[in-house]
């Protein structure tokens, strides 16, 4: 697995363009990696309403829901799914809108020089073992990508807009990754 270095394209990742983003600010390294959290509907797995969210495509009639959230302009960079497939919405050196108001390490506006990693899940229920292999597979690639990504640059939505966001939640085993990293 590598990112193509021309395109910021993973090449086991299926590509859906999302308008959801923007340039990083000139000069800025990527050097943090966020983990996330989403299921849609809430709690509920597969289906089209990811995609739909990140392309602002989400049809706000399709469940209740989706009306409160239809408008968000909203991107990450991968999707993890729960058999381990991948999706790309975002090239990683563009800037995808998947922090919002967030801090790590003193340092604001995570979506400046974070790269964001979905995986389709809710904070209390297990995530998988695809999703872990697959995990522990991209996050190599992308430090391969990107050298200020150290070891210690892994952080969840949580950490970085604590009180805000409980993404992955207390299901992520945090030690596990670890381990699969070496």
């Amino acid at each position: 697995m590598r990112v193509d270095p021309v395109t910021g394209l993973l090449d086991a990742a299926r590509y859906l363009p999302s308008p959801n983003c923007d340039e990083r600010p000139a000069g800025m390294d990527i050097d943090l990696i966020v983990i996330h959290g989403i299921s849609l509907p809430p709690g509920q797995f597969g289906g089209p309403w990811i995609d739909a969210l990140f392309t602002n495509t989400l049809d706000p009639a399709a469940h209740p829901y989706f009306q409160t959230i239809a408008s968000l302009r909203v991107s990450a960079h991968l999707l993890i799914r729960r058999d381990g497939d991948l999706t790309q919405y975002t090239p990683f050196q563009r800037r995808a809108w998947h922090a919002g108001v967030s801090e790590y390490a003193g340092r604001s506006r995570c979506n400046d020089f974070g790269i964001g990693i979905e995986l389709e899940g809710v904070d209390r229920v297990p995530y998988t073992d695809h999703q872990y292999q697959r995990l522990a597979a991209v996050i190599p690639a992308l430090r391969q990508a990107y050298p200020a990504i150290h070891p210690e640059r892994l952080a969840g939505h949580a950490d970085i807009a604590p009180g805000r966001k409980t993404d992955p939640g207390p299901a992520f085993d945090w030690v596990r990754l670890r381990r699969l990293l070496g």
